[in-house]
């Protein structure tokens, strides 16, 4: 597999846009009743990109109903039933002030929210004239027992009727390229029983209008399909796939199951295939990134947020139809309304400069856990996501303890992370207890006792539902092994 746009040539990808965005006015304009650090949307800007299949005239901003504002979201995990609690009032005015800002792309799925999602967007949008929004949803046959012809077709029924609609605009084979077995998995999804051509036939109908994939894991599959796609055998009308400027050049270097968006765009870009984007921030990653980083990217541009770059970044490419984002929070709604009202897209030097931070984020080594949750429940009860994201939040904010080796007089010796060990100076004990009060308070706080790492068995069931690929046992057991050192060094 090539990378067959460069850098360079990501930058003629985005067309005319660097150039007309001289011609932008400015996002956000002040709100009077809001503090000097918040803005608000201006209505009627909103950037649009057309679907060269339907016409559709799509909003950049497209609504990811993931994350949906929980009612049970920061209670104590082991004092609740861990169920997730939809606030409805507060979905249903996001998605108003959302559709009166201009968004009109709004994507859910039966798996999201705990199977909750797909009943509150379609409560929400019903509320609205049919012709103000486009919904996207996807066949999550994920369980074999989904897998059969019937199974499978009571999905997509199920969809239409807590959706409310009588068709889906955007139906999405969901996540293709999963699991140890990719293929297997695909052909049981989809092929064997004939479901990818019976969802054909409903696209001939009129129930789909649209018909595309969401891809994660195995490029031979995806591969495969473009090239179903090249020979007639079938149409995609659209691609979901992760862009970001991390995973433009190292989503394969992070984790090997992954495949960099610079390959990812170019085959779609190639073929004339819209692409929407999914993890703009990477879950949040890189809304949250380490101080230092965030410091170097106010100095450039004072004015503009660290998430408002990811965002910019992702939108850019003219071949991109529409951006994602699970805004869980009215602000996160406001914030990314004001980055695409209007989009003001990257220069070649704002691009390069993207890049620089991207190596900079690469180099710290962090576990790509982007909190999706598809790997929960865990059977034995283990807060996967909370482990995960706990000793990312420790490296980011300088809470990890680990030294490197010095040349100086040592007389304490302890292990890093990685299982090497180091000799600590006694000017460095005082920022290693730090940190290693840091981390285990920390730890405690985030995920209780009873759902720790040392409660992983090692049974795998995780593992294929992770679309980042991470070796979740191994994680499990690697950070549970740290944490132990930590706790005997005393």
């Amino acid at each position: 597999m090539a990378k067959d746009i460069s850098r360079r040539s990501f930058l003629k990808a985005l067309g005319g846009g660097a150039v007309a965005s001289s011609a932008l006015l400015a996002a956000c304009k002040d709100d009077k009743q809001t503090t000097a650090k918040q803005q608000e949307p201006e209505k009627g800007k909103m950037t649009y990109r057309v679907n060269p299949n339907t016409r559709d005239r799509v909003s950049l901003l497209g609504y990811g109903m993931m994350r949906l504002p929980d009612k049970n979201a920061g209670k104590d995990p082991s004092t609740g039933t861990g169920e997730v609690e939809i606030d409805q009032e507060m979905v249903n005015r996001q998605v108003d002030y959302a559709i009166e800002h201009g968004v009109n792309y709004f994507d859910t799925s039966p798996a999201y929210c705990q199977g909750k999602s797909e009943r509150a967007t379609g409560i929400a949008l019903s509320r609205h004239k049919r012709s103000e929004y486009f919904i996207a949803t996807k066949m999550s046959n994920f369980a074999p027992e989904t897998w059969t012809r019937e199974a499978s077709m009571e999905m997509f029924e199920n969809s239409l009727k807590e959706l409310q609609v009588d068709y889906v605009d955007y139906l999405l084979l969901h996540s293709i390229g999963q699991g140890k077995d990719a293929l297997g998995m695909f052909n049981g999804r989809y092929m064997d029983n004939g479901i990818l051509d019976w969802l054909v036939e409903q696209k001939k109908k009129g129930r789909i209008r649209n018909l595309g994939f969401s891809y994660h894991g195995d490029v031979k599959i995806y591969d495969m399909l473009l090239k179903w796609h090249d020979e007639g055998r079938y149409h995609w009308d659209f691609v979901q796939i992760e862009l970001n400027y991390l995973d433009w050049n190292y989503a394969d270097e992070i984790n090997q199951r992954n495949t960099d968006a610079v390959y990812l765009y170019g085959e779609l870009k190639k073929r004339g295939i819209p692409a929407v984007i999914m993890e703009p921030l990477l879950g949040g990653r890189l809304a949250n990134v380490p101080d230092a980083i965030v410091a170097k990217m106010k100095q450039r541009e004072p004015e503009q947020s660290v998430a408002s770059w990811a965002f910019r970044f992702a939108g850019t490419p003219d071949g991109v139809l529409t951006v994602l984002s699970g805004m869980t929070y009215m602000e996160h709604l406001r914030e990314n309304l004001c980055t695409y009202s209007p989009l003001k897209p990257l220069t070649d030097d704002e691009q390069k400069f993207l890049m620089e931070i991207a190596g900079d984020i690469y180099n710290l080594k962090t576990i790509p856990c982007n909190d999706c949750k598809y790997c929960m429940p865990c059977p034995y009860g283990i807060d996967i996501p909370g482990v995960l994201l706990h000793y990312n939040r420790c490296i980011k904010e300088g809470n990890m303890p680990v030294v490197e080796q010095t040349s100086g007089q040592a007389d304490k010796q302890t292990s890093g992370p990685d299982g090497s060990s180091a000799r600590i100076s006694s000017a460095e004990q005082s920022e290693y207890r730090r940190a290693r009060r840091a981390f285990l308070i920390g730890y405690d706080r985030s995920v209780p006792r009873l759902r720790q790492a040392d409660h992983c068995i090692g049974c795998g069931q995780c593992v294929d539902h992770c679309p980042q690929g991470i070796d979740i046992p191994k994680e499990m057991q690697r950070i549970d092994e740290f944490v132990e050192t930590l706790k005997q060094d005393v």
